[in-house]
């Protein structure tokens, strides 16, 4: 990649989402904050606190802004903040730097999340909150951090099944699989022609048109291939 590449890779892409939905997102996003606060502040608190965790903010830009992601899926939600967050917690006992310890945590969580199919960006914030804030976590035991860190992720995952299936057109979540479309022979495929199916989604697609480009491109030469042996 020369030097050009990477300035035009400053520009902002393409974004085909109208502000109706841009502003439907955000109200969204505040209203899952403002319940999941809250619920927080009200359910029974047994032996220790719950508290909101940070990676939930993060957590609620995928759900409400990126509902179709892969990434902001209910197994992604829960098995990747608990995963990454028990990580975090054992890297927080095992390394004595808080900084070699957080980075450990954050690369582990990635590497763990990717194995078990539950990759979710905020379950590298929730690894290192563990991290640096070892102390208070450490002084409750681990079941109090798993407890914690459950609570947050399934009260997000809840409030989005709610308020999502609430707003007009979403659908969430999204089925893990779809049945296959019938169609006529494509023609050819251009750029425009992908922008147009991204403004037909009322959602954020968490792809790029040039990348879907390129996988119809390669998808349809390989699919030429396997039909002519």
């Amino acid at each position: 990649m020369n030097f050009k590449d990477v300035i035009a890779a400053f520009k902002p892409s393409f974004d085909p989402v109208p502000l109706s939905e841009k502003i439907r997102a955000a109200l969204a996003a505040m209203t899952g904050i403002l319940l999941m606060g809250f619920a927080m502040r009200f359910l029974p608190h047994i032996d220790y606190p719950l508290i909101m965790l940070a990676s939930s903010a993060a957590t609620a830009v995928l759900l409400y802004a990126a509902p179709h992601s892969p990434m902001a899926q209910p197994w992604a939600i829960v098995a990747g903040n608990l995963l990454s967050g028990m990580i975090g917690w054992a890297c927080s006992l095992l390394i004595p730097d808080p900084v070699l310890a957080a980075g450990c945590a954050v690369g582990i969580a990635v590497l763990l999340m990717h194995l078990s199919h539950c990759l979710h960006p905020p379950g590298g914030a929730t690894a290192m909150t563990m991290v640096l804030s070892a102390d208070q976590f450490h002084h409750n035991g681990w079941d109090w951090a798993a407890s914690t860190v459950l609570a947050n992720a399934i009260l997000s995952l809840l409030l989005a099944l709610v308020i999502n299936n609430l707003i007009n057109g979403r659908r969430y979540p999204m089925p893990s699989a779809m049945k296959p479309l019938i169609a006529s022979r494509p023609g050819d495929l251009g750029a425009e022609d992908i922008e147009w199916a991204l403004t037909q989604m009322d959602g954020v697609i968490d792809v790029s048109e040039q990348d879907l480009l390129i996988i119809y491109s390669l998808a349809s030469g390989h699919a030429a291939r396997r039909t002519a042996k």
